[in-house]
């Protein structure tokens, strides 16, 4: 094995000759031991040979004083011992080099799970869906069903207008099960947004957070909660695909239904010129949205699109799901788009006033 440590010290100049040995007086470093103080050139020299000296106790074997040698030696050896199939020198500049590494900060509880403030989908998941409902709209027409999104402790709860317009009767599944009606306060068709609020709401609802709309950028992640099919509290996740989509839907769910809308298609609407899911009809009204190739499909209308943080960005509205060979509706395609939370907003005032209802 190369002696590394070795090859690391400098050159020494040779030692003068030494001058014929004369033993130095021994001192006591304790009973029953002699030490021998250290001789020319920093080296201990052993005692003569002969007779134990005079002072030793008993003839016992002399302890010699070990010199210490420098720091850099001993961090040499070290460094060598670890520079196993590696540049010796290389290792050492490194080592004097590079800081000492820093242990990453605590998690932060709820969906900021980690120092960086982004949360993981589980989290966001775990700490909205007690906000999302499931909405079940009756009508001279037929039912159809939707989701929304719990805003205020007291049960106001925002969806889109296409879930309960012309509706006689709503009614409300809670994310835990329970069903309570639900009176429609206002609704915005140019927009479509409409406000209900529960009837008889138990205690203080848990109400989502919204955010800032104008912040979310074009690649960051996003959590959709809603209930399509029925499937009540249904997560799926994604990024923003795209902002300030021109989309068109129709105003009047009942003229939808004359149309002979599917609900198991969802609701019609337009986009780049092209017609989906249906025909549109007349009486239609056009928003910019969110893109998002999060998971919707019929159903996740009037749901929660969710930032990474755990706010509300947007209420998702249209989604794209291709017809299979049955008929029926064959699953999202990554196509969907949602209000942004912003437009909410400021819609509010009006929706609680009754809106254009």
């Amino acid at each position: 094995m190369t002696d590394f440590a070795h090859q690391q010290q400098p050159p020494q100049p040779p030692h003068p000759p030494r001058p014929p040995y004369e033993p130095a007086a021994p001192f006591s470093a304790g009973p029953g031991t002699t030490v021998w103080p250290a001789g020319s050139g920093g080296h201990h020299l052993p005692p003569p040979p002969g007779p134990v000296p005079e002072g030793a106790a008993g003839g016992a074997p002399v302890r010699r004083r070990r010199v210490r040698r420098g720091t850099g030696l001993v961090v040499a050896v070290a460094i060598a011992a670890a520079a196993v199939g590696g540049g010796t020198a290389t290792l050492v500049q490194r080592f004097a080099a590079e800081p000492a590494a820093v242990s990453a900060g605590p998690a932060v509880a709820g969906t900021n799970v980690s120092t960086g403030g982004r949360g993981t989908v589980a989290g966001v998941a775990a700490a909205v869906s007690p906000s999302i409902v499931e909405i079940s709209a009756d009508s001279a027409a037929g039912g159809s069903t939707g989701s929304g999104v719990i805003i205020t402790p007291d049960g106001e709860i925002v969806t889109n207008n296409h879930v309960i317009s012309g509706a006689s009767s709503v009614t409300v599944r809670l994310g835990d099960g329970r069903t309570f009606p639900a009176e429609v306060v206002g609704t915005d068709p140019d927009k479509d947004l409409a406000l209900i609020k529960l009837k008889g709401a138990p205690g203080k609802l848990k109400a989502a957070v919204l955010g800032d709309s104008s912040k979310v950028r074009v690649g960051e992640e996003v959590v959709a909660i809603g209930s399509p099919e029925g499937l009540t509290g249904t997560v799926t996740s994604g990024i923003v695909s795209a902002l300030d989509r021109d989309v068109t839907v129709a105003k009047d769910q009942d003229q939808g239904r004359g149309q002979q809308w599917d609900p198991r298609q969802g609701w019609p609407f337009e986009f780049g010129g092209q017609r989906f899911n249906g025909d549109t009809g007349s009486s239609k009204t056009t928003y910019k949205a969110i893109q998002t190739d999060a998971s919707l499909n019929p159903g996740n209308s009037g749901g929660a699109l969710i930032n990474m943080n755990g706010e509300i960005i947007g209420i998702n509205s249209a989604m794209y799901a291709p017809s299979s060979a049955s008929g029926s509706a064959a699953g999202s395609v990554g196509l969907g788009f949602a209000i942004p939370v912003d437009t909410v907003k400021a819609d509010l005032p009006s929706l609680r006033a009754g809106g254009d209802s």
